[in-house]
């Protein structure tokens, strides 16, 4: 199945980068973004495109059309961004890679989607709550994808599934600067397996 797991490596170092992605694709997720707020993010982002493997790498924390260039050049597959920048959406359609900006309110997402946007990050999510989404889904079209972000682990999975969540964003839960590629590998497992039981 297709997992709508995005991995959130904020704080990665180039030299972790391959073997993080190794260890997450071998899991199961095969969604990965560095936010570019991290060491070097784009030569993380360039060594985890070259493992490879069918994954969708690319950026989180875009806030300039000039970055999405970058990534384009790169052949990176995906930008998210944390707010519904409409330069940043258009660019990233432009160079042919998908876009995922956060949102919060039902403008930003409907905003979001006009420009182009192929999913929507709700964060925090932890403050709208499976009633908040809820209530904004109604209004969306229903085959939009839509994620949460903050506040969303395997304990709650089910929870928001129920309110017609597509998936999540993990961050913190997931990785941390100085967590072992064995223990993200341990907590990606746990990840994949509360994801399937909430979606199957």
């Amino acid at each position: 199945m297709s997992r709508e797991l995005i991995a959130i490596l904020r704080g990665l170092t180039p030299p972790e980068a391959a073997p993080m992605a190794e260890a997450l694709i071998d899991a199961g997720i095969t969604k990965i973004e560095v936010p570019l707020n991290s060491p070097q993010p784009f030569d993380s982002i360039r060594a985890m495109l070259d493992v490879g493997r069918g994954a969708l790498i690319g950026a989180g924390t875009v806030l300039d059309p000039a970055d999405v260039h970058r990534l384009g050049q790169m052949g990176a597959h995906l930008v998210v961004s944390p707010d519904t920048n409409q330069r940043v959406i258009v660019a990233t359609k432009k160079a042919g890679m998908l876009s995922y900006p956060g949102v919060f309110t039902p403008t930003e997402a409907f905003l979001a989607l006009r420009s182009g946007a192929d999913g929507l990050k709700f964060f925090p999510a932890s403050k709208l709550g499976p009633d908040g989404i809820a209530a904004i889904k109604a209004v969306l079209p229903g085959d939009v994808k839509t994620y949460a972000v903050g506040g969303a682990g395997p304990e709650n999975f089910k929870q928001w599934q129920e309110v017609g969540i597509t998936g999540f964003g993990i961050g913190s839960a997931l990785f941390k600067p100085g967590r072992s590629v064995a223990e993200v590998a341990s907590r990606a497992a746990e990840m994949v397996a509360a994801f399937d039981e909430a979606f199957t």
